[in-house]
């Protein structure tokens, strides 16, 4: 029997010294006072990084940045973000990094770390679930309270060390699911919803005055949706992505990174790879760092108004870095760079294009009054990204002074344009 017990104490001394050991590893290093930026990301697959093969090596995100850069418990134990809690926190505890993949805003907590003072901390983790429409993550369904919970355990944390906290902004990948399974809700309307319920709740949590940004990125899943036509008058599949140009354009609180389709996707298919999501980090950081040094609203490359002039469309363009260019090589040419003009008979009239400084002229070979004229609504059927998904070759500049250097290689960071519907009248 004694050696039971001797047994059981052996135990009971190396579980606590594991512990002991894991939060020794895990505390957090910094003292003094702090400014904590929390920017978290909410959505579904895409927010939690699903297939992307992780390449940030999560000791570096501590060590590089003198711990600089924290998840929601204010320590260093990222990923596993992608399973129920109870796991995720089993797997960190035991450093077991399967299924923690590669997310945007590691990109984003590393530039923001790298450019702002030392006396500030980066927040960032994920919310939100796989194939998760956007009811899933409103207000009235589950995951919006754990979203909200971790968030106000940053805040919590950071209050007892006296240290600042604040919510900038939150980045938004979500919209596929709504896309794909038609699921008939509002997306406009719902994500607005959504939009208003965690600026009330968060303010309400870190008593700042500063009302909370949307940073938008935008899905390339209308070729996965089973009844998607091109030529279609109306296509349905189009009124996710268009929310958020139209949000983007006519709304204060939402600001863009980018859309998806310039990116690699595992399998061609839904998820950007992890290069993608380094590239889509780098934009949110870029949005992030106007919002927190008040340089203005980030629109990326948006169209701003449609005129007619004879047979003609003038498509003018919000152009962060002039000049547009047409680029097939980044992205593979489609059919007259990804513009199409749709009549009511489901006929694309478009003839040819041209650029015009911040204008693109669509020539069209009838009247294009009462027409849909669209931009990425195209691709082969059941791909996405940058080779066959619906795409198109028009960008700015901005990739010629925002270069992301990753694993040997240089990425330009241009502002490609978001896919749009938009009627001519």
């Amino acid at each position: 029997m004694k050696y039971l017990y001797k047994l059981l104490a052996v135990i009971c001394i190396s579980v606590i010294c594991i512990i002991g050991y894991y939060n020794y590893q895990n505390r957090i290093t910094l003292t003094g006072h702090r400014v904590v930026l929390c920017i978290p990301i909410y959505g579904q697959s895409l927010a939690l990084g699903e297939e992307a093969i992780r390449i940030t090596d999560f000791d570096s995100l501590k060590i590089k940045y003198d711990g600089r850069i924290v998840n929601e418990h204010l320590n260093y134990q990222f990923g596993g973000y992608a399973e129920e809690r109870w796991r995720r926190s089993v797997k960190r505890f035991f450093k077991i990094h399967k299924r923690s993949f590669e997310l945007s805003v590691y990109r984003m907590a590393e530039e923001l770390a790298t450019r702002l003072g030392n006396d500030t901390v980066i927040c960032t983790f994920p919310g939100g679930m796989g194939e998760s429409p956007i009811f899933n993550l409103s207000k009235e369904a589950t995951l919006y309270p754990r979203f909200i919970y971790d968030i106000n355990l940053a805040y919590e944390n950071a209050k007892s060390k006296g240290w600042d906290f604040y919510v900038p902004a939150i980045c938004w990948m979500q919209g596929e699911s709504d896309m794909i399974d038609y699921t008939k809700e509002d997306y406009k309307k719902a994500l607005k919803k959504v939009q208003v319920d965690l600026n009330r709740d968060i303010k309400a949590i870190t008593h700042q005055k500063e009302d909370i940004r949307f940073i938008c990125y935008q899905t390339n899943a209308v070729t996965i949706a089973k009844d998607f036509n091109a030529s279609d008058y109306d296509c349905i599949e189009m009124r996710t992505p268009q929310t958020f140009v139209d949000f983007i354009n006519e709304d204060s609180l939402f600001e863009a990174s980018g859309p998806t389709y310039p990116y690699n996707f595992m399998r061609e298919y839904l998820h950007i790879d992890a290069i993608g999501q380094q590239q889509m980090g780098y934009l949110e950081y870029l949005t992030a760092m106007n919002i927190i040094r008040g340089k203005g609203k980030t629109y990326g490359l948006i169209p701003k108004s449609l005129s007619i002039d004879g047979n003609d469309v003038l498509v003018q363009f919000r152009v962060p870095c002039p000049p547009l260019v047409l680029d097939t090589i980044s992205v593979k040419y489609a059919d007259h760079y990804g513009f199409s003009v749709i009549n009511k008979t489901g006929e694309d009239i478009i003839n040819d294009i041209s650029i015009e400084e911040d204008k693109v002229r669509l020539k069209c070979i009838k009247s294009p009054i009462d027409c849909k004229v669209r931009y990425a609504v195209n691709g082969k059927k059941m791909k996405s990204g940058r080779l066959h998904g619906p795409r198109g070759n028009l960008r700015d500049s901005q990739g010629n002074r925002e270069i992301l250097s990753l694993q040997g290689k240089n990425y330009p960071i241009h502002n490609w344009c978001y896919q749009f519907d938009m009627l001519c009248k």
